[in-house]
């Protein structure tokens, strides 16, 4: 039997550009880091008991003689991609799905890293990175960008660069203490809203919206260097990490049709009037967790004022 936790992620600065059809022509950046929050893929050989060969169960059950039968896109593709067979998985995880955490590309990660180790094979991050895109953008046809599987595959505070349909991971060095201060200063907040984050991002990504919003995105793009050195350098207010949210949130609304709606918009802003400094819809947009950096003096007022959340 193999159980692998692979962990979700929050995206801070970036979205969009990891996007191959805008980072192959411009290069692309995001800084996202993974949390304390999981998803767990158990995988092992169906016992020869029952009157099926492969049991699924994620949030229904499948009970299949045939992968051609598997209704679950990601699981189907991942078995014919691996040869796998005679199979029971199942999947839980901490937070509920398309919610903005990367949860479909963590389960993916996770299912991929599973199969492999039941074949007896251990592989690289970068590959089931790789493998992982390669599921889900190719295999499935999901629309989207990369940033979600390599960060669920690396784990950590990272900034990841894209170009010429490469990626490279180069690790976000910050002082513990200023990591910490960081950490305390950073709350999620559900908005019980969930969405399939390919649809979106159909809306966001197709190429006619994509040629429209460039010069949002290369704004978006300059960002990543100017919140990296905020956290590297620890000379700098924290504080301005929090206020650059707030501006590439105001920069990525703009992107998209769906991004955002009225309710969504009256929730940041009583945030940023309890005293956030800033903030940002988590993921592609249109629900999930809204994520606020605020100074911790602050933070009851905040607490107060989303207290339906």
């Amino acid at each position: 039997m193999i159980i692998t936790k692979t962990p979700y992620r929050m995206s801070f600065f970036g979205g969009g550009t990891d996007a191959p059809d805008f980072f192959n022509e411009n290069g692309g950046a995001v800084i996202s880091t993974t949390f304390d929050k999981f998803a767990y893929v158990n995988v092992r050989h169906m016992p020869p008991f029952h009157p099926y060969f492969s049991e699924l169960v994620y949030s229904k059950i499948e009970r299949v003689n045939n992968i051609d039968e598997i209704v679950h896109p990601a699981i189907r593709e991942a078995m014919l991609y691996l040869d796998m067979h005679k199979i029971r998985l199942s999947y839980e995880g901490d937070l509920p799905a398309r919610t903005g955490l990367g949860t479909s590309s963590t389960f993916a990660v996770g299912m991929l890293n599973a199969f492999y180790a039941l074949k007896g094979k251990h592989v690289s991050k970068k590959q089931l990175a790789q493998d992982s895109i390669y599921l889900e953008r190719e295999l499935c046809k999901e629309a989207g960008g990369w940033q979600d599987q390599i960060a669920a595959a690396y784990g950590g505070l990272n900034r990841i660069d894209f170009k010429d349909n490469q990626f490279k991971v180069q690790p976000i060095i910050m002082h513990p203490e200023r990591k910490k201060l960081l950490d305390k200063s950073l709350l999620l907040f559900y908005t019980g809203i969930s969405r399939f984050s390919a649809e979106v991002q159909k809306d966001t990504m197709n190429k006619n919206n994509l040629e429209n919003k460039n010069h949002l995105l290369m704004e978006m793009l300059k960002l990543v260097d100017d919140a990296q050195k905020i956290l590297e350098d620890n000379h700098s207010d924290l504080n301005d990490f929090g206020k650059l949210l707030d501006y590439t949130w105001k920069l990525k609304r703009k992107t998209g049709s769906k991004i955002s709606n009225s309710g969504i918009d009256d929730l940041y802003k009583k945030g940023i009037e309890a005293g956030a400094l800033g903030g940002k819809l988590l993921g592609a947009g249109g629900g999930g967790f809204l994520l606020f950096y605020c100074e911790l003096d602050k933070q009851k007022a905040l607490l107060k004022a989303l207290d339906e959340l």
